[in-house]
């Protein structure tokens, strides 16, 4: 398994199988993981700013600290994936599945939600402002001291 692993600018095989992998701290900024298999990796605080993560299997993945901004997430997995404190700035999850994700303080400032199923989660703190929340499901969702895409923050 790999512990710490320096990728900056290192282009990964679209579709590699790094399940499991503990990549903490590493940098891939702009890799290309599209349709990776990510499932149960350690990523904390890995930066993946501008990374292509289109279709990746992030399931169980732990993402906290993680540098997401500008990435790009549509229809990745993150089914029970760990975001508390992952800054998602700019970046891009439409009909991406955070079923049963931890978002505890993540930042969407800016980030293209389109289609995004909120419904029933704990958005406490998280940063929507500039994000576009086209079709998102945000029914039963907590927004106490959310900022939403106006700049209001919730009561």
């Amino acid at each position: 398994m790999l512990t710490y692993v320096i990728f900056k600018g290192y282009i990964i095989e679209p579709h590699a199988d790094l399940e499991g992998a503990k990549l903490k701290g590493a940098n891939l900024q702009g890799a290309n993981l599209m349709g990776a298999d990510l499932s149960g990796a350690d990523l904390r605080r890995v930066n993946l700013a501008g990374a292509n993560l289109t279709d990746a299997n992030l399931v169980g993945a732990n993402l906290k600290g993680a540098k997401l901004w500008g990435a790009e997430l549509s229809g990745a997995d993150l089914h029970r994936a760990n975001l508390a404190g992952a800054n998602l700035e700019g970046s891009h999850l439409r009909k991406a599945n955070l079923d049963g994700a931890n978002l505890d303080g993540t930042n969407f400032e800016g980030a293209n939600l389109s289609g995004a199923n909120f419904a029933g989660f704990d958005l406490w703190g998280d940063n929507m402002l500039g994000a576009v929340l086209t079709n998102a499901n945000l029914l039963n969702a907590i927004l106490t001291g959310a900022t939403m895409p106006d700049g209001t923050v919730h009561d």
